[in-house]
């Protein structure tokens, strides 16, 4: 795309054969506001274009301002071997180099119009050169932003121009014959506009036009809205982090209160299992029976051995061995096992006579049983019924 960049001529001398010679910075690096419309964006009303410094600065950029013909006026083409003799009024030298943000470029115009309308006030020079403008947004190392960038900046010429109508450092599409000139930003008082005098500062996206102040202003909420936004999303962080603390700290809990259960839930199974043991283990009234029927014939017999012998609270082998020893002495029951007592307690009972009830009663008449046997009675069914009991929980009060 084709450019021009307009600069004050400064340092002008004639040479002894009339010749004009002058040193002109004829670029510059920075940010530089072209219209919309100039620059193939139509729907913007104006784009901020950015020259990167090691794109002004490059060797081959450089290298293109040497040797370029100067011309009175942009001309409307492109100045080449073959309109050369027709456009060209002089020519720069080769002793390119850079002068801070600038390129200075010595030049010498030979044609002696151009070298009055020089002297005559016509002083600003204008590099007419092609570019890539690339649309890739962005923001200086200063901190500016932009809306597209220069890449491999070509200088074509360089041409002398009028004044502008905003002041000598001021173009809006002066010399448009070649390509779009950069809206500076000094301004001449008779000549200021509103559109003159705003930025383009875009917003969400959106470009806005406002005052110097107000893009300061915009740039500050912006940094806040980005501060805030910054702000927001940790406390949201912290807030997930402590939301995901308390979820662990419940699931813990909840985990901690199954196991809890699941113990419980163990705990009664095995008094469940230890219960029904103790109830298939429990004696049936069959047995219990059985039992009495047999622990009253044993007492039965031991009587009948040695009446005196004591039963109350005494076990089946207790009464055995008692009895055996009545019978027969200690000595035999001395060293003898429950076993072996049963054994003689069996010899022993055989020579016993079985007692008659009725007999006894008839020959001694009826008498009352006394307290002692009474509470032997009563004490045997309390155990028996203990027995019987023992599988089952106990009662609450």
């Amino acid at each position: 795309m084709q450019f021009i960049d307009t600069v004050t001529v400064a340092g002008t001398r004639r040479r002894d054969d009339g010749y004009l010679v002058a040193d002109a910075r004829v670029a510059r690096i920075g940010i530089q506001t072209y219209a919309g419309w100039e620059v193939g964006k139509p729907n913007l009303p104006l784009v901020r274009v950015y020259r990167p410094e090691g794109e002004v600065f490059s060797r081959d950029t450089l290298a293109s301002f040497a040797h370029r013909p100067v011309t009175n006026d942009h001309p409307d083409e492109v100045v080449t071997a073959d309109n050369w003799k027709e456009l060209a009024v002089g020519q720069t030298a080769d002793e390119i180099a850079r002068d801070g943000t600038f390129i200075r470029v010595p030049l010498m115009v030979a044609d002696a119009a151009a070298i009055k309308d020089i002297e005559g006030g016509k002083r600003e020079l204008s590099a007419g050169y092609t570019c890539d403008l690339a649309f890739e947004p962005g923001t200086t190392p200063e901190g500016e932003a932009y809306d597209a960038v220069q890449k491999n900046i070509r200088a074509n010429h360089v041409a002398i121009v009028q004044r502008g109508r905003a002041g000598s450092e001021v173009r809006i599409g002066d010399a448009s014959k070649w390509g779009p000139a950069p809206i500076t930003p000094t301004m001449d008082k008779e000549t200021v506009t509103m559109s003159d005098a705003l930025r383009t500062v875009v917003v969400d996206g959106l470009s806005v036009q406002t005052t110097d102040q107000g893009a300061q202003a915009i740039q500050k909420l912006l940094k806040d809205l980005e501060s805030s936004a910054a702000k927001l999303a940790d406390a949201d962080k912290a807030h997930q982090t402590k939301l995901a603390d308390v979820e662990k700290a419940h699931a813990d809990a909840v985990k901690a209160k199954d196991a809890e259960l699941a113990s419980k839930d163990e705990e009664i199974g095995t008094l469940k299992a230890d219960k029904k043991k103790l109830e298939d283990a429990a004696p049936k009234p069959a047995d219990i029976d059985k039992m009495v029927a047999a622990r009253a014939e044993l007492v039965t017999t031991v009587k009948a051995i040695d009446a005196k012998i004591e039963t109350d609270g005494k076990t089946d082998a207790d009464l055995r061995r008692a009895a055996v020893k009545a019978k027969l002495g200690d000595e035999m029951v001395k060293d003898a096992s429950d076993a072996e007592v049963a054994g003689m307690f069996k010899a022993v009972a055989k020579d016993v006579k079985p007692v008659d009830p009725l007999r006894t009663v008839v020959a001694g008449g009826l008498q009352q049983t006394s307290d002692a046997d009474k509470g032997a009675a009563e004490a045997y069914v309390a155990m028996v019924k203990d027995m019987m009991s023992a599988h089952q929980p106990a009662k609450a009060n």
